[in-house]
């Protein structure tokens, strides 16, 4: 399904939209995915890690056994690492934490991108699934290969756009034609960034009807 957003005019007739501070936000907002899972789960971490100190804590503090281990004696463990743990395991359980943690750390640094492009459109502000774009793109490159509909895939991403075809047996398809194509349809759409495209033709062809 497309996301469509179009924006009323901020200006004269030369006045380019996403000039606007509002407007870049909105259109940031819509190409860029949301840090909210990624927050939501490292809260759920902590908030379980405090409420299981509380619960071991209480435990002790009304001398009852404790539930999983004593805080006191899980203290001492730690600092006396790794004695008392199998090499394996330490291991194991150090590149665990190692990968949650760079995981928890690059979903922060770096920008997260929707499957989305931007169209250079200085009067509105339009915001286009990818989709979109690759169903416009696998018509073209259907026309110009005189192929059926399932024999031709296209998967586009923020820098690439990879066309895959499927000939028909006995009817050669003309890469450089399906190529020249699909650049033709994507120069009309202008989407940002641009991305290359790069075609495929398959050397097995399908059985025509």
């Amino acid at each position: 399904m497309s996301t469509r957003n179009g924006l009323p005019r901020a200006g004269g007739p030369e006045t380019d939209m996403r000039n606007d501070p509002g407007v870049r936000t909105i259109l940031r907002r819509e190409t860029r995915s949301s840090r909210a899972a990624a927050a939501g789960v490292a809260a759920v971490l902590v908030i379980a890690v405090c409420i299981y100190g509380l619960l071991e804590s209480a435990l002790r503090a009304i001398g009852q056994p404790p539930w999983l281990i004593d805080p006191q004696t899980a203290a001492e463990r730690i600092v006396a690492l790794p004695a008392g743990v199998p090499p394996l395991l330490l291991g194991v359980l150090g590149m665990v934490l190692a990968v949650c943690g760079l995981a928890f750390l690059l979903n922060a640094v770096l920008p997260g991108k929707r499957a989305r492009h931007l169209i250079d459109d200085p009067r509105v502000a339009v915001v286009v699934d990818d989709e979109v774009i690759a169903s416009a793109l696998a018509r073209r490159a259907r026309a110009a290969a005189n192929v059926t509909q399932e024999q031709v895939m296209v998967v586009v991403s923020q820098r690439l756009v990879v066309v895959n075809v499927r000939p028909t047996s006995g009817v050669p398809v003309q890469e450089e034609r399906v190529l020249s194509a699909v650049e033709d349809e994507l120069r009309s759409m202008a989407p940002e960034p641009m991305p290359a495209i790069r075609v495929n033709i398959a050397e097995s062809g399908v059985i025509g009807a």
